[in-house]
Parts: C-alpha cells; structure tokens; sequence
C-alpha cells in the first residue's frame, strides 16, 4: 500500500484561501500541515483532525522548526509545499509608505524563496513533489492604485519560473497559481490619504472591490480545481483559477499589453480619471 502523501500549506487561518486548500487536501486523503503564525486561527481546521502548527513565514528559525517537526512526523519527506501567506498593501506609487512596500516583499517573495530553501531536502526526498506559488492576476496587469502588490506577485511569477527550471533535474515540479477573484479575508476598504492626487478616485476603488467580491468565486470551488491539478502526475506550469480567469488568460494571451490595460482602467474608471485631470490641466494652463 502506498504512503500516505503529505502537504504543507502556510497562510493557512480560517476563511482563507489557504484554509480552503487544507480541507480539500485533507478530502482527497493526504495528511495535511496547515500553518499559520498562531494555531488560534486555524481551529476550524483542528476540529477537522488537520494537524496545524505556528509557522511564522518571516522568521528563518520558525520556519527551521517547523521543517523539523514535518521532517519527525513524515519521515523526512514532503510530497507538496503550498506557499499562500501574502498581505495587499493599495496605494498609488507616489503615496506609498516605503517600509510597507519593503514588508510587501518580504511577505509575498522573500518568505516564499526562505519556505523552499529549508524545505528543498524534504521535497526531494517526497513522491512526485510539488511545489505551490500562490500568484495571482495582478502579477500579469496594470491594476491601478496597488503597485507594490502587482510588482511583488510578478517577482513571484518570475522567481516560480526559474526555480521550476532549476529544479527539474530533480523532478520536483513547481506550479504558479494566476489567483482571480476569489472570496477571502484579503480586501478591506482602503482609505487614500487626504492629500492623495487620486482622492477623489476613493469612492469608486472601493465600490469596485466591493463589486468584485460579490462575483468571486468561493474558496472551496477555487481549492476543489488548484489541489486537483497540483495531484496530477504532470501538474501544470500555470493554474489559472477564481472568477473571470479564462477571460484574464485570453486578454494576456492574444492581445499586446495595452488592451488587457485599458480594459482594466477603465474598469476603475482611472481612465474618465485621467481624462478629467488632463481637461483640468489644460484649462489651468490656457
């Protein structure tokens, strides 16, 4: 009879993303690690009989503890690594806060590249192992007002790209996730500072998440596809996946950058924005 395969998953507090890969994992039959920097907010997952331990991404000696404790109780082997956790920081370019962005970065790249570094030896030693890069749609387009966030994700996807090329040899495969829409506890309302250029834009960047939000697809239909495709033999190199991603894969796909840009300003009115300052512009210099 085969082993039981293993998985670890970080970001993994309850009505996450993270916490919806963790059940379904745990539906298909694998033994599941569900991180989080404390277990008190995984204990929708605990009541479930998912093993959780605290895991803080940031800290290289908690992550080295955490490996530790996998390493104990798998035998020395991990078959996936899910790397979810991952804040969003929005702010135009000119009102961000610089030691956010910093702990942007380092939340959504550097942790990501610590998570496998400590875990590699435990992967290569798994079945058909599998490494998971929670990215997402905003690492591919010019969403307005968050910057930081579409840059970190991008770096993501590039540092996916070539560590999949770097560790083929090994046979260790590594998914990128192009995340759309999906429903979790990642969107807040965003406040623009008072003297922000783009204050009167406010209003209408909230209402347009809150919009999103409404038609994004649950947590559970969007782990059902990702943990589907992750368990294949061959798992893909993209997994596209939360509402409106087939329409996000044709516009980056057949279409120069411009379109998919335009398209997505305009649906947060930056672009009746931009005509509006222009028009201000032009009568204040007449």
């Amino acid at each position: 009879m085969p082993a039981q395969r293993t998985v670890l998953i970080t970001g993994c507090s309850d009505g996450g993303i993270g916490a919806a890969l963790a059940k379904e994992y745990h539906s298909r039959g694998l033994r599941v690690f569900a991180t989080s920097r404390s277990t008190e907010t995984m204990k929708g997952l605990a009541a479930l009989g998912i093993e959780t331990l605290a895991l803080d991404v940031l800290s290289v000696d908690s992550i080295r503890s955490a490996r530790e404790i996998v390493s104990t109780k798998t035998g020395g082997k991990l078959d996936i690594l899910v790397n979810n956790a991952g804040k969003l920081y929005e702010a135009a370019v000119i009102d961000s806060d610089m030691s956010e962005m910093r702990s942007l970065f380092e939340l959504n790249v550097f942790a990501h590249m610590s998570m496998v570094q400590e875990f590699i030896h435990l992967l290569m030693a798994g079945d058909n192992a599998c490494i998971v890069n929670i990215g997402s749609g905003a690492g591919l387009c010019a969403i307005p007002l968050q910057s930081g966030y579409n840059a970190s994700k991008a770096a993501l996807h590039s540092f996916s790209d070539t560590l999949r090329v770097e560790l083929e040899p090994f046979n260790i495969r590594v998914v990128t996730t192009v995340t759309n829409s999906v429903k979790s506890n990642i969107f807040k309302p965003t406040r623009f500072p008072d003297d922000s250029l783009y204050k009167s834009l406010e209003h209408a960047f909230n209402e347009r998440h809150a919009e999103i939000n409404k038609t994004a697809v649950t947590g559970d239909k969007y782990a059902r596809q990702l943990v589907a495709e992750t368990l294949k033999t061959n798992p893909p190199t993209y997994s596209w996946g939360g509402s409106s991603a087939g329409a996000l894969w044709f516009l980056v796909s057949f279409f120069p950058r411009w379109v998919p840009t335009k398209v997505i300003s305009d649906m947060y009115g930056f672009n009746k924005f931009s005509a509006q300052v222009r028009k201000e512009r032009a009568k204040k210099n007449a």
